[in-house]
């Protein structure tokens, strides 16, 4: 068992190359400006703030890479690259776009702060990060009806091999309707759709015990129930990076980055209540590690889910998130 503020350790904490696995994260907020949390974060790392665009700041010095602290809005990061000449009649007009844009923006648009690939020890640092921005007026989710605002993180794959990423998509099913009570998602974002639940065919065909496939296969079935970044689960990055063109000729989105990660969308961003951060979800995702590492158990819980499928309304009368959290998870009896 854990306590509160502690962080738990997934079976595979190393990659095969025998590096400590990394972990991405990514944290939407507002409350505070964008030079304020940059400069704050800043601070914090002891790193030096760069301004790239209007919108956008980069942080160096960390020895695990740049962070990143900009406006979550495509079209305004992209203008915000474009410099601008008093001068000139049209961007005199594209300025006043931009300021329109920018206002309509302000209080619905998050700031959004990236952090390179961390190794996973350094996750307490981020928890002590977040209680830094916290003090300093960081607002999270709960702050606003309007604010939609996640926090995503990203674990690098303990090995590209399809056997190993199988095993997690059948975790993480699994466990879905589990993590999905624990989350207690906001309703605007339940609303916009950005972490949907896979469909049922895709689930029950993952689950069934006989599902193997190769890694092409694994990345084509993906595609035709999930050509979509909107999954909790976005798997979209890491096939990406294993298969680039299979990928891109299904699901044309710029916005899908290469990443040798998975890319778990589920969590609100809670940054302004006390004692919240990072761990509250990561705890929850390593019980996926764990599941997936013990093939035993996953196969045998694969089996309960789909007989708890199979009940139709009878489900109504099962409570599968009780049976996961009895019978499941790696500390039940």
């Amino acid at each position: 068992m854990t306590k509160e503020g502690d962080f738990a350790l997934p079976p595979w904490q190393n990659t095969t190359e025998g590096e400590l696995r990394r972990v991405g994260i990514e944290l939407e907020m507002n409350g505070l400006e964008l030079d304020e949390i940059a400069q704050l974060t800043a601070d914090f790392l002891n790193c030096e703030v760069t301004q790239t665009s209007r919108y956008e700041r980069s942080l160096k010095g960390d020895p695990a890479g740049e962070w990143i602290v900009e406006l979550d809005f495509t079209l305004l990061k992209k203008m915000g690259r474009e410099q601008r000449v008093a001068s000139d009649l049209g961007d005199e007009i594209k300025s006043g776009a931009e300021d329109v844009i920018k206002w309509f923006a302000d209080g619905l648009v998050p700031h959004e702060l990236v952090s390179p690939p961390l190794p996973m020890d350094r996750l307490p640092q981020v928890d002590q990060l977040i209680a830094h921005l916290r003090k300093a007026g960081a607002k999270g989710t709960g702050d606003r009806v309007t604010n939609a605002f996640g926090m995503q993180f990203n674990p690098e794959v303990p090995a590209c091999e399809a056997g190993v990423i199988t095993a997690y998509l059948k975790a993480f099913l699994c466990l879905f309707d589990w993590l999905n009570t624990r989350a207690d998602i906001n309703m605007t974002r339940r609303l916009t759709s950005y972490v949907d639940p896979f469909p049922a065919p895709y689930v029950r065909k993952v689950i069934n015990k006989d599902y193997a496939p190769d890694m092409s296969g694994l990345i084509d079935d993906y595609l035709i129930d999930n050509p979509t970044r909107n999954r909790a689960l976005d798997m979209l990055p890491l096939f990406k990076h294993i298969d680039e063109d299979r990928v891109v000729s299904k699901v044309g989105d710029e916005r899908i980055k290469s990443r040798p990660t998975f890319h778990y969308r589920l969590p609100d961003c809670l940054i302004d209540q006390p004692d919240w951060g990072v761990h509250v979800a990561w705890n929850d995702w390593v019980e996926v590690e764990r599941l997936a590492a013990d093939q035993e158990r996953l196969d045998a819980c694969c089996q309960a889910y789909g007989v708890y499928l199979d009940r139709g309304v009878g489900r109504l009368l099962h409570n599968w998130e009780d049976e996961v959290q009895e019978k499941w998870l790696s500390g039940a009896a």
